[in-house]
């Protein structure tokens, strides 16, 4: 598909992603202190429905958990589909983004994040919820519900693991076998490794991700892709391998049978970071669960194939709202 195709398709024109400039009056930018006093930004919003969903006579809000490396570029059309249903926030990790970098520097693993979370989510009001994760994400609300799921309402996994990701990125545990040498190499020169990594032209790491069938070229948009190739280069690379790492040791595996919500997985056919085959073992392991397989789609089929995406998701929420 064309530069010119893809302009033209049914898709909205590109917006701000979700860390940018509020693109709605209604829409709100905060910041909330983790329990170590660690600034989270939060961005939220009121449905746009004149008839929001509600849980009993408790509005309910969509919780959106970002992956590593992330500020919220995968939700750009996921937000706007959702608020006309329910109230929504996406919130930055520690050390991401609009968020402050941590004030433990040894918080930074998934259960932590559940915590900013649950932090975040207190500061709305603790609503029903429905919790969205996408990449690294997806371990985040299944932390959530194991640790918080008083008002956890539903659950939707996109394009991640349930944990291990250091093992099966690519469908090997090649990061096993390189990440502490890389991390060792950041500890002996991090200001080179610093330098080199804030360099990275993001044109030629969207050209890479294309030539290696990271991204489906039928699909992705260049302006879809950028927000993140240049706000990747803005993370600290030793905080980075050290959250990939804990990321890595993290597993939901044990309780992923006891969860008791119902829970949509997405999963992308062609996702070369999270191969499909964990979407479709974990959907084995939780009662009752839903899996949307996207043809082609990749590790970012969110922004590759919205309308899909979008509509099943609202129907999902439509569904746990109606529970």
């Amino acid at each position: 598909m064309s530069d010119r195709d893809r302009s033209e398709s049914g898709r909205p024109p590109s917006i701000a992603p979700p860390s940018g400039g509020a693109a709605d009056p209604s829409e709100t930018h905060e910041t909330v202190a983790a329990e170590d006093g660690t600034r989270l930004f939060v961005r939220s919003m009121p449905s746009r429905s004149s008839v929001p969903k509600t849980v009993g006579s408790a509005r309910m809000r969509a919780f959106f958990c970002d992956g590593i490396l992330c500020d919220g570029f995968i939700w750009k059309y996921l937000w706007n589909d959702l608020a006309e249903l329910c109230d929504v926030a996406h919130w930055h990790y520690r050390g991401h983004g609009r968020s402050g970098a941590p004030v433990d520097p040894t918080k930074i693993d998934i259960a932590q994040h559940a915590r900013d979370l649950m932090a975040v989510r207190r500061h709305v009001g603790d609503p029903p919820c429905v919790l969205l994760g996408h990449s690294m994400g997806t371990q985040v609300c299944l932390e959530e519900w194991r640790l918080f799921p008083e008002h956890v309402k539903g659950i939707v996994l996109l394009c991640g693991s349930y944990g291990k990701v250091t093992q099966s990125f690519r469908g090997m545990p090649i990061l096993d076998a390189i990440l502490p040498k890389v991390m060792s190499i950041v500890d002996k020169q991090p200001d080179l490794v610093r330098a080199i990594w804030s360099r990275i032209p993001p044109e030629m790491a969207f050209r890479a991700a294309m030539l290696a069938g990271d991204v489906d070229p039928d699909n992705v948009r260049r302006e879809d892709m950028l927000p993140y190739l240049k706000h990747m280069t803005h993370v600290d690379f030793a905080m980075f391998l050290k959250m990939l790492r804990a990321a890595g040791d993290h597993s939901a595996e044990e309780y992923l049978a006891q969860i008791d919500v119902p829970v949509l997985i997405v999963a992308g056919e062609k996702d070369t970071f999270t191969p499909g085959s964990l979407s479709h073992w974990m959907a084995e392991q939780i009662p009752g669960s839903e899996l949307l397989v996207v043809p082609a789609g990749t590790h970012v089929a969110p922004i590759e194939q919205p309308e899909l995406i979008g509509a099943r998701i609202k129907a999902f929420v439509e569904r746990v709202a109606a529970t």
